[in-house]
């Protein structure tokens, strides 16, 4: 018996139950036992750790564990591409919000008094936060490696002497703004032991990298981690980092007890990844029909102290850097960039949001310089079945966005709202 799907209204699993109130979050949950989990975090964006005083931490009434790098057992580092960024740092913090040592306790009152109690001494050094000040040869450096994270490169056809036979050019410069996703639900995660066996009940949008993560921190195999998504309170991208897996993760190990932690609001915003801030410089050579002959793009991706998704971003910002036009010649260098601002991961949009703000203000201007509506500009311009796009790929299917912008430009128009 065939049931159709296509063309009909599904309900959502787990809609009703989030819009009625019943569904239980991570943070809903309790178990007999539990302990509350927190972290101790830099509040300075660069320095070098001397010393992690915990003794006196460990002496507070109601402190189960104090946990700092040296209790790992396993490989101190997670990363969904390049693993770089520690599970807790004992040698040198690179942002505001590094984890440095993890309390477990019977409550959260006596939780927040061990996090007061360590005493953590550092050597502070200075910060670098502007990404192209950090690709200068004597900018600080973030990583022993230095500062520069990827370099793509996209070249096709002969954007040099696209320039000179151009009828009219646009040249400006953009900056997007790193954002936060601002999710209802901060991160939260429950952690507890069955035999050898540790089980996870989370707040996350990617339950398989998070057990690779966690039976590498934990150096166990990853047949004695179990991950089980609990409804997500909004994630846009930015629960597919790690956050609170394997901290909860090595807790319960050391303690045998269920484990709960879950960030306040500040801690989330302070820790969570972001949305990459770019700064773009772009050029566009049009001909006198409006037709584009080529763009010259350079793009800086400030991804923050730590890779996580920096390197497809970049990728993801050099592909669209044309936007959906047919352009013939095409220039364009994408970098990413670390710094001591926070971590920039995955958002929706993935790095194209930022590069269609600027290709779509360079159609603007380019209009207005050749006395052309901004419709009509782009509609000679569009990619359609048969074209090639920047990166050399022919479009072998149907291509909508022509249709699209007319349905826009007849909403609009009905609209009152312009032509």
């Amino acid at each position: 018996m065939s049931h159709k799907v296509i063309g009909c209204s599904v309900e959502q699993i787990n809609g009703s139950k989030k819009v009625t109130g019943k569904s239980k979050f991570t943070d809903d949950l309790k178990m007999q036992g539990m302990l509350i989990a927190k972290v101790l975090r830099s509040n300075i964006p660069h320095a070098r750790i001397k010393k992690i005083d915990i003794s006196i931490a460990e002496k507070i009434p109601g402190v189960i564990a104090v946990l700092t790098a040296k209790d790992i057992q396993g490989e101190n580092s997670v990363g969904i591409i390049i693993k770089d960024e520690p599970v807790l740092t004992d040698e040198k913090i690179r942002r505001i919000g590094e984890p440095i040592a993890l309390i477990a306790a019977e409550t959260e009152e006596q939780a927040d008094m061990a996090l007061a109690a360590i005493d953590v001494k550092l050597e502070e050094i200075q910060g670098v936060f502007d990404p192209e000040e950090a690709l200068q040869p004597s900018a600080t450096l973030v990583h022993k490696g230095g500062n520069l994270l990827v370099h793509k490169k996209l070249r096709r056809g002969d954007a040099e002497t696209a320039f000179k036979e151009a009828i009219v050019t646009a040249e400006s410069n953009y900056i997007t703004q790193m954002v936060e996703h601002a999710y209802i639900e901060p991160e939260a995660g429950i952690a507890y032991c069955d035999q050898d066996k540790v089980i996870l009940l989370v707040s996350t949008q990617d339950p398989h990298y998070d057990r690779e993560e966690i039976a590498r921190v934990l150096g166990i195999g990853q047949h004695k981690v179990r991950v089980i998504q609990q409804p997500t309170g909004g994630g846009f991208g930015g629960k597919l980092d790690i956050s609170v897996q394997c901290h909860v993760a090595l807790l319960a190990r050391a303690t045998g007890r269920p484990v709960k932690l879950t960030y306040t609001r500040q801690e989330s915003i302070i820790a969570s990844p972001k949305r990459h801030p770019y700064k773009i410089y772009y050029k566009s050579a049009a001909g006198e029909d409006g037709k584009l002959l080529g763009v010259k793009v350079k793009i800086i991706c400030d991804t923050g102290a730590y890779a996580s998704y920096g390197p497809a971003v970049v990728t993801r910002a050099l592909v669209h850097a044309t936007g959906p036009y047919s352009i013939p010649n095409v220039h364009v260098d994408a970098y990413g960039v670390f710094t001591n601002n926070p971590v920039c991961g995955a958002m929706r949009g993935f790095g194209v949001p930022q590069m269609a703000f600027a290709h779509e203000s360079q159609m603007d201007i380019l209009a207005e310089k050749l006395n052309i509506s901004p419709w009509e500009i782009r509609r000679r311009n569009f990619l359609t079945p048969g074209a090639i796009t920047g990166t050399g790929q022919k479009l072998g299917q149907s291509v909508g966005i022509l249709e699209t912008l007319n349905k826009v430009q007849s909403y609009v128009k009905e609209q009152g709202w312009g032509n």
